[in-house]
């Protein structure tokens, strides 16, 4: 898989680009908050319909612009994300986002189809550690690319939280019945339950390539035991129960607890998943250099489970994150990248790379507009502030 093309307009740092890419990984450096990252996001919104950064599409759009064009070229797909500030002319005439493949009006996950990204980022070395919320995205964006109508059934299931929350804190203030929530029960359960078993279907998937990353990268580790992720819900099913039962069942056992609280306690929404080894959960007890192990050991595998979905290898984004890995992470990553169709690598400055990645890569040098930096703080002397530019450049 390759982005042949990548065009912006209003689009964070940038006012405009247009940018044309080869095989083989793409080295893009420059000063801190120049932006770099704002080029891989974009690739991100391209891949997925909304940033991996930002709370919300607004964030994205540039100061002084009503929109933010992401547009690009994947073999003979063409690409394109516009957003749209709220409260805008633009917004007036049709809407805050508009998506389109080859021209047409498609979903988000029209894009997915047609580009799919792994993306390796500073903040995913909190995975192990951090909040169970950070691993239910990773899982979810990961279940998103790999199982056909994974995001459909992540959809339809917010919505119907969304709706039985609103009931649930209406009933605590005493202005909605309980009998009401039977309403939103049904759609609850049905999508609830699809979303946990297509998670526990993507983490049996996951088990075979993620063991094998973790003996490539760490193979001193091997004999503790595979390293495996384990899904904790806070529905678990009895003995030949199914998944949708235990969540009925929960459901029921908690219902006075809800209508107190005024928010729906159990589902996937609260679900968890562990990095487990030796049956232990790699947050009790490994150290800084085991957990970066484990989510390099994870990117590989979704790397190899994306590239079994058509055979097309997605495109790698990593962020800034060799500063974080030793030199033989670096090096497992390194060889990953060379047998990749193309990968986006960021870095402030080339020389913190390896050699042989760098005499392998085309280098674009990311130059700062004239507010220095990814998001702008207003005009300069001149009026409407100049945006970033990326150049190619010998590194």
């Amino acid at each position: 898989m390759r982005l042949e093309a990548l065009d912006l307009a209003g689009f964070r740092a940038y006012d405009e680009l247009a940018a044309r890419f080869g095989d083989g990984p793409q080295l893009i450096w420059g000063p801190n908050a120049a932006g770099k990252t704002s080029l891989l996001e974009a690739i991100v919104v391209l891949a997925r319909g909304s940033s991996h950064r930002a709370g919300a599409d607004g964030e994205l759009i540039r100061w002084g612009a009503d929109v933010a064009r992401v547009a690009g070229r994947v073999g003979d797909d063409a690409l394109e994300v516009a957003l749209v500030r709220p409260g805008s002319e633009a917004a007036a005439e049709g809407g805050r986002k508009r998506i389109r493949v080859n021209g047409v009006a498609r979903r988000a996950s029209g894009l997915g189809e047609r580009l799919r990204v792994v993306l390796f980022a500073p903040e995913d070395m909190l995975l192990v550690v951090g909040a169970p919320g950070l691993r239910r995205a990773a899982v979810d964006q990961l279940a998103a690319a790999a199982l056909p109508g994974y995001g459909a059934h992540l959809s339809s299931y917010g919505r119907a939280l969304q709706q039985r929350n609103g009931l649930l804190r209406a009933i605590r203030e005493e202005t909605a019945s309980r009998d009401e929530l039977r309403y939103w029960d049904k759609p609850f359960l049905d999508a609830g339950a699809a979303v946990v078993t297509a998670r526990l279907a993507l983490l049996a998937k996951l088990d075979e390539p993620l063991a094998a990353a973790h003996i490539e990268i760490a193979p001193d580790e091997q004999a503790a035991g595979p390293l495996r992720l384990e899904y904790v819900t806070n529905a678990p099913a009895g003995p030949g129960e199914p998944v949708r039962d235990a969540l009925a069942r929960r459901l029921a056992e908690t219902a006075e607890k809800e209508a107190w609280n005024g928010t729906t306690l159990i589902g996937p929404h609260r679900d968890d998943v562990a990095f487990r080894m030796a049956g232990r959960d790699l947050a009790d007890f490994a150290s800084r250099g085991q957990q970066r192990t484990a989510i390099l050991a994870l990117k590989l595998a979704e790397l190899d489970l994306l590239s079994r979905v058509d055979e097309r290898p997605p495109l790698l984004l990593l962020d800034d994150v060799f500063s974080e890995l030793d030199p033989t992470r670096r090096g497992h990553l390194v060889r990953r990248i060379a047998a990749l169709p193309q990968a986006f690598v960021t870095t402030t400055t080339p020389d913190d790379l390896d050699p042989a990645l760098v005499a392998a890569a085309t280098s674009w040098q990311v130059v700062p507009g004239d507010t220095g930096g990814a998001a702008d703080t207003g005009p300069t002397a001149a009026g409407r502030p100049v945006g970033a530019r990326l150049v190619e450049a010998t590194a």
